[in-house]
């Protein structure tokens, strides 16, 4: 993919071929494959391939690359800009001579998602390696190595979610990491209005995703997008957000004891 595809969108003899839309767009199509390419090929093959007589010690391998995992993290938040792309564009002579010259039965964007693929395939991997390693000298390495896979994961699915945000002002950045996000249903104080009107929206739940950051929580309403694939991933409008340093929590409300 990095020499048949992305490197031709760069030869000189290929630019007749490619759309003036298409150009320079590179790095949206491709996101940073190159780079996940290069640390297992240059990094974790090898390091895999120091264990091929001790499979079970395999778990070490995984902690002390761990960090570098994350570049997966990067990959999936740039998928929806690089589908977008080749939705309008896969019809292209350019796509088509590329993937005739490299003889390949799918086309580009099969090959686009192997890596979201391949990171979650790991965990079945040291999953089931798990399995078969109960009394190993390395099975609390796999079982660590284990559980910190599943750690990225939870990062990337959560990051695909942070990604479609709306309407925030603010850098999102600038909140920490993001801890959690999920659907809630929220309770309103309202000040104003009439006593029984003040009644009934108390009683009256709203539906909203929160994100929490280790500095605030943001609540947003979750838009369905009609489309295909990732454009029919939900969106989230911001509504509003608290700051985690004036936030407290109220176990027991007086009067009811499942509130």
């Amino acid at each position: 993919v990095l020499q048949g595809y992305a490197a031709e969108m760069e030869n000189p003899l290929m630019a007749h071929l490619i759309s003036p839309e298409l150009q320079n767009k590179k790095d949206i199509l491709f996101g940073n494959m190159e780079e996940i390419y290069h640390f297992h090929n240059r990094i974790f093959l090898r390091e895999l391939e120091n264990y091929v007589e001790y499979p079970e010690l395999v778990g070490r391998c995984f902690l002390d690359q761990m960090e570098d995992f994350q570049i997966y993290e990067k990959y999936c938040q740039n998928k929806p800009r690089s589908e977008s792309l080749w939705r309008q564009f896969s019809d292209s002579v350019f796509f088509q001579e590329c993937q005739r010259k490299l003889d390949h039965k799918l086309s580009l964007d099969s090959y686009l998602l192997k890596p979201v693929q391949r990171i979650t395939k790991y965990q079945l991997l040291l999953k089931e390696m798990l399995k078969y390693s109960k009394n190993c000298e390395g099975a609390g390495d796999l079982q660590e190595a284990l559980t910190s896979i599943l750690g990225i994961l939870k990062a990337v699915n959560d990051s695909m979610h942070q990604i479609a945000i709306t309407g925030y002002d603010g850098n999102l950045n600038e909140l920490g990491k993001l801890l959690m996000q999920g659907s809630f249903n929220v309770w309103t104080d309202h000040k104003k209005g009439h006593s029984k009107v003040k009644d009934l929206a108390r009683f009256k739940p709203m539906q909203r995703h929160l994100f929490l950051h280790e500095k605030a929580v943001l609540f947003c309403k979750k838009r369905e997008e009609n489309g295909e694939g990732y454009e029919k991933a939900p969106s989230y409008s911001y509504k509003h957000s608290l700051n985690m340093a004036a936030v407290g929590i109220t176990e027991n409300v007086k009067g009811d004891a499942k509130k």
